[in-house]
């Protein structure tokens, strides 16, 4: 008989002391559990540094004191100049 194997996908930080930081969904239970790290290529790093950036500006960006800008503002970028 064979386990069950639930895979969840996180992104996580290696910070300068080669500890790796990750947030974990709260009703994961504690307990060991098994790690595979997927280190980013030259090509990944764009993604990994939107990751970030969306990670650390969550709350800033839910804010909807910052929706300051309508689809009314502007214009097109293929409108005539």
């Amino acid at each position: 008989m064979r386990a069950v194997v639930k895979t969840i996908e996180l992104i996580g930080d290696v910070d300068d002391r080669h500890r790796l930081h990750a947030q974990v969904p709260a009703e994961l239970p504690a307990g060991p559990v098994r790690l595979l790290l997927v280190v980013p290529g030259e090509d990944d790093t764009g993604a990994c540094w939107t990751h970030g950036i969306t990670r650390e500006w969550v709350a800033e960006l839910a804010d909807p004191r910052q929706d300051i800008y309508t689809l009314a503002d502007g214009q097109p970028l293929d409108a005539p100049r």
